[in-house]
């Protein structure tokens, strides 16, 4: 642990730490996350999952008020060239943002007190980081502004697409063009039964979710091939983070990571013809991640089944939202009414940092450029598919 920032945790100052590992704070950061404001990608078990499998340096910002934790920002160091970067743990595979925040302190913070805690954070992580790059953060979620909200920030590239849930499953495609959606969901049920049928299965045992996730990597790495666009999920640590997610400790309808899937019968039994990973915090799902196998009955769509029929379990269990994660893809508007912007936080700690933190903005800023020219963005598209492809990224939308 590193102390910085010398203010006395007297009512209404702040002090701030830095940690090098998770385990001290772990009774302070499960007390945190409860709070449903708080994103399932800053949760104990999902950055614990990430920092076993990846082995970066960390440095956890602890905020404290009145010797209460008050924030944790779950933070790794990343380096590029000569940049150290300090960013959200697992940041790659995020759809979602947010930090921890006492909910109080969350709902009271000025935009004076915001820019005095800028200082404190940058302050205490000069001796191990450059920059402080926090991504993917909503500046409005759940009807309240984000804490950090007036900070200087840029708009991310990719954008976030979610679905309302109400318990009953009608009214939530009544947000849809029902009509359309239940015809589409009768042809996709008709055609899988004209070959024998399918089941909607979940995975429960070690060995079922083990060979579930291999499956969905199997058929993942051949759609990004016939693409042309490098595999995202290839790394053998990515894939052990996600294995270890699934293994990780479930609370009533909650889990890091549920592996859903349609199980053909009949003329091809057995076959699995579509799977998606979803995550549950309280009463917000996160679908996050999806493939087909397009050889067995492309027809029938069974990607777009497997939506609905998740969709249709989520309402039944309480959920009152289905987030279909960052990037903008056709299936996700079919589904998704409500569109969330989503902005970067970009704070340069060094004067390297900022010559980063200058070329940081700049390249968002052309990649949203970009993504808001279809005929660019095909274009670039067709070059990536023929091979030509620029350096490799975790973000498959970028």
């Amino acid at each position: 642990m590193t102390a910085a920032a010398g203010a006395h945790p007297s009512r209404g100052a702040i002090s701030i730490d830095v940690f090098s590992g998770m385990e001290p704070l772990e009774d302070e950061w499960r007390a945190l996350e409860r709070d449903d404001y708080c994103s399932l990608h800053q949760s104990y078990d999902w950055c614990h999952a990430w920092v076993q499998t990846h082995k970066n340096p960390l440095a956890i910002v602890r905020c404290q008020s009145g010797g209460r934790t008050v924030c944790i920002l779950p933070l790794e160091i990343t380096r590029r060239a000569m940049v150290r970067k300090a960013s959200f743990i697992a940041a790659p595979f995020s759809n979602i943002n947010t930090g921890l925040f006492d909910a109080a302190f969350r709902q009271t913070l000025s935009a004076e007190a915001t820019r005095g805690l800028r200082q404190q954070i940058t302050s205490a992580l000069k001796h191990h980081a450059d920059l402080l790059h926090l991504s993917n953060i909503p500046l409005s979620w759940r009807n309240q502004r984000h804490p950090l909200a007036d900070l200087p920030s840029i708009e991310n590239q990719n954008h976030a697409f979610q679905l309302p849930l109400f318990d009953d499953f009608q009214a939530t495609i009544a947000q849809l063009n029902a009509k359309r959606r239940r015809k589409k969901f009768r042809n996709q049920h008709r055609k899988l039964e004209e070959h024998g049928g399918f089941d909607h299965i979940i995975a429960k045992s070690a060995d079922e979710k083990k060979r579930l996730l291999d499956l969905f990597f199997e058929q993942k790495a051949v759609r990004f091939a016939d693409l042309g666009l490098p595999d995202v999920f290839h790394a053998s640590e990515t894939q052990a983070f996600f294995h270890h997610l699934q293994h990780g400790p479930r609370d009533g309808h909650n889990a890091a990571l549920e592996l859903h899937a349609i199980r053909l019968k009949g003329d091809y039994s057995g076959k699995i013809s579509a799977i998606a990973g979803l995550s549950r915090k309280g009463d917000h799902v996160i679908c996050q991640f999806g493939s087909i196998d397009a050889s067995l009955i492309p027809e029938a769509s069974s990607g777009e089944l497997l939506f609905w029929l998740m969709i249709e379990q989520c309402c039944a269990q309480g959920a009152r939202l289905f987030d279909f994660g960052i990037g903008d893809q056709s299936y996700k508007r079919g589904w998704c009414p409500v569109e969330t912007v989503h902005h970067d936080i970009v704070l340069p700690i060094t004067p390297i940092g900022h010559i980063a933190a200058n070329a940081q903005r700049l390249l968002t800023r052309t990649k949203s450029v970009i993504k808001s020219n279809p005929r660019l963005y095909a274009c670039l598209q067709k070059i990536r598919a023929k091979g030509i492809k620029p350096s490799h990224s975790n973000d498959t939308d970028d």
